[in-house]
């Protein structure tokens, strides 16, 4: 049976999805719960990775010097099922690719590159993508800035 949510979950969320560190007992303070109750909508909201997947903290990828970020549009050679699922192979095993997403459209795939500097970015596309023989075609954007970049959900976290 699917769990629904109330509005105090939403706010379980929201809070969650802001700082993800606080204590039950902050939590609780916040929803206008006890800590027992807050506890349990937690596991409730936890469990089986439904709503909540995981925990996890936002590095800053700049302070590390991973300050170079690229999206790259890919086109398959072919769309059949042994080049889609051997593509998707390659990309799981390579760590510089943070993101990809799978479009309609003119391209196939957009992948989101997180590397040093253009040096590190053209070696990974010759000695990594390049060598991925599923690939027919890539478009590579460079990023200049991020304006926005937020891991709120939009949900009406009032109702």
């Amino acid at each position: 049976m699917a769990y629904s949510l109330d509005v105090t979950d939403k706010k379980i969320l929201k809070i969650l999805q802001q700082t993800g560190k606080i204590t039950n007992i902050q939590l609780s303070q916040e929803i206008g719960l006890s800590p027992a109750p807050t506890l349990e909508r937690v596991k409730k909201l936890e469990k089986n990775n439904h709503y909540i997947r995981s925990y996890h903290a936002e590095v800053n990828a700049e302070a590390l010097g991973l300050g170079f970020t690229a999206l790259i549009h890919v086109s398959l050679t072919r769309q059949v099922n042994n080049a889609i699922s051997k593509f998707i192979e390659h990309i799981h095993n390579i760590p510089e690719i943070t993101e990809c997403y799978q479009l309609t459209g003119s391209f196939d795939y957009q992948l989101k590159i997180r590397v040093t500097d253009i040096p590190a970015f053209e070696k990974l596309i010759a000695n990594k993508l390049s060598k991925i023989e599923e690939i027919g075609q890539m478009q590579t954007m460079v990023v200049l800035s991020r304006i926005k970049e937020s891991k709120m959900l939009p949900l009406n976290y009032e109702v």
